[in-house]
């Protein structure tokens, strides 16, 4: 079971960075990348695999790389690291047209994560409720799709959300341009935690995962 491990503000390098944005100015910030999905989107179609599954595993598995991507407070209100995080994601009923949240557990094995999510995604696309499956951990991110709308920029307004630490995801529909494949991603994280050069790092590493899908597509 992941745990939370305290982070020591006293010797923590980013310490007067964290206490201002959290509370001076408390800042969060979104952006919109567009990430080359083109031999990935390519390889998924040939082996007859869904894509959500796979860019979840991404997701994960570039947050899981990078502490400032899974941190959060405990009862106490104090910071900490969680060793691992799962995604939280959305599922959409279409004789509803509405969506549910559902979690699966990360799995750095894609197969198995693939498996695992595939089975709670077919479990859950037809719920009528909101949260149709029980025991979310504390240690998710929350990840939305929304595969019919193209965007450059997307923004969520999160009133009151000043001490919500874990990034969001939301997913767009597929861009053709210039004979590649562009998958939009929003990306809000808070800046207590996360800089300009951690996000960076972070849409890198999304990026290495998608042009690099032959090192973990074929397990």
């Amino acid at each position: 079971m992941a745990e939370l491990r305290p982070v020591d503000l006293a010797t923590w390098n980013r310490a007067e960075h964290f206490r201002h944005y959290l509370d001076r100015v408390p800042c969060t910030y979104s952006f919109t990348v567009h990430l080359d999905v083109t031999g990935l989107r390519a390889a998924l179609a040939s082996s007859g695999r869904k894509a959500y599954p796979a860019q979840l595993w991404m997701l994960a598995t570039a947050v899981n790389r990078f502490r400032e991507l899974r941190m959060a407070f405990d009862a106490d209100g104090a910071l900490g690291a969680w060793d691992e995080v799962h995604p939280a994601y959305t599922v959409f009923n279409r004789e509803a047209e509405t969506f549910s949240g559902i979690w699966t557990r990360y799995d750095a094995d894609f197969a198995s994560f693939e498996a695992a999510a595939t089975r709670d995604i077919e479990e859950h696309s037809r719920a009528t409720r909101f949260f149709p499956k029980d025991g979310r951990p504390p240690n998710a991110f929350d990840v939305s799709s929304i595969p019919w709308l193209e965007f450059s920029a997307f923004t969520l307004d999160i009133p009151g959300a000043v001490r919500h630490l874990a990034p969001i995801f939301t997913l767009g529909r597929y861009v053709e341009r210039d004979g590649a494949t562009l998958l939009p991603v929003a990306i809000q994280v808070h800046h207590a935690v996360c800089d300009g050069y951690h996000a960076g790092r972070l849409v890198a590493a999304l990026q290495e995962l998608a042009t690099g899908h032959e090192a973990w597509l074929s397990r």
